[in-house]
């Protein structure tokens, strides 16, 4: 299997999808799509939401196909894989593979996607528009039931840059982009009976954002940079906190309980990340100025975890740690 990610066109991906479902009643694989009733929305922001699940920025959230093939498997929110300005070749350099083994718990040394932003961004136009389509025309659900919510990292300056604020306008409005009415106009194609459907289809890709830091990122820039994004950007603005909030003695006394007594960490990254106590006054205010906006402010709990690899599990000193075992340090 080759290591680089390869985006395949929305011509591609119909017929790729159409054809499986033809053939086997399934869509990249799903053979179980999911479908929600009507009215089984829930408000969220000014947009509706059919369930609260989805995946969070990563392997399932960084091409159109896996984004589609979590949303006919019933995830309705997508956090979508975290763009940075180092990107592409550049970024993929520098990420020792594989980055990512998943056993009873999961872990990962990967960052943000290796895709070039440009690149991520047609992803993202391309699963929003095939999302629309099949909700309708496989009835799994209202076309306007899920949500895509972008994530941005890792510091200000690169958030300010030319190309993330690109990416940034260009999921606030797809219409600018010059695929928006070729890719249209190519699922009429495909479609010709849905074509006034299609050209309705909104280009307000996302109105949300989750910000992404690195860990040691000091507190006045986490807070700068949310509050460029709800003041400047307009955007509804998550932050994620990672578990070295809570502290070192609950987390490994809370890991050691439930049996993971042997993922070895120290209190470094404790040390060095957010503290609870610059925590609370922070989200408070950045709440209070969400709301000044008309904007709603929220957090992701919980990030990944960032571990030591004693057991060769991948190629680096240091990993992320996700999956069920991250749970118990979430809730």
């Amino acid at each position: 299997m080759s290591d680089i990610m390869r985006p395949m066109s929305i011509g591609h991906l119909m017929n790729w999808a159409l054809s499986e479902y033809k053939k086997k009643g399934s869509i990249f694989g799903i053979d179980k799509l999911v479908h929600y009733t009507s009215g089984q929305a829930l408000p969220i922001y000014e947009e509706k939401i059919e369930s609260p699940f989805g995946p969070a920025a990563g392997p399932n959230t960084q091409l159109a196909q896996n984004i589609i093939a979590s949303y006919v498997a019933g995830s309705r929110f997508f956090e979508l894989k975290t763009v940075q300005v180092m990107d592409g070749a550049e970024l993929s350099a520098c990420v020792a593979k594989p980055c990512i083994t998943a056993g009873d718990e999961c872990y990962n040394c990967e960052w943000s996607t290796e895709l070039l932003v440009s690149q991520a961004c047609d992803e993202y136009i391309k699963a929003w528009l095939a999302l629309k389509v099949f909700s309708k025309k496989f009835g799994l659900g209202s076309p306007d039931g899920f949500i895509f919510n972008m994530s941005v990292g890792y510091d200000l300056e690169g958030i300010k840059s030319k190309k993330i604020d690109r990416f940034i306008e260009s999921l606030k409005d797809a219409s600018v982009t010059p695929q928006w009415k070729e890719y249209k106009n190519i699922l009429k194609e495909f479609f010709p009976k849905d074509a006034e459907y299609i050209d309705n289809i909104p280009s307000m890709v996302c109105t949300s954002v989750t910000l992404s830091t690195l860990h040691g990122c000091p507190p006045q820039e986490i807070e700068r940079i949310a509050s460029y994004l709800i003041a400047e950007k307009h955007l509804n603005t998550f932050v994620k906190c990672n578990p070295t909030i809570l502290g070192y003695d609950f987390a490994r006394e809370t890991l050691d309980k439930m049996g993971y007594d042997y993922i070895s960490f120290d209190d470094r990254h404790f040390r060095e990340d957010l503290q609870y106590c610059d925590a609370v006054p922070m989200f408070t205010r950045l709440k209070t100025l969400a709301e000044s906006k008309g904007l709603e402010f929220g957090l992701k709990l919980s990030n990944t975890f960032p571990v030591d690899v004693k057991a060769g599990e991948l190629p680096s000193e240091e990993m992320y740690m996700s999956g069920k075992s991250l749970f118990p340090l979430t809730v």
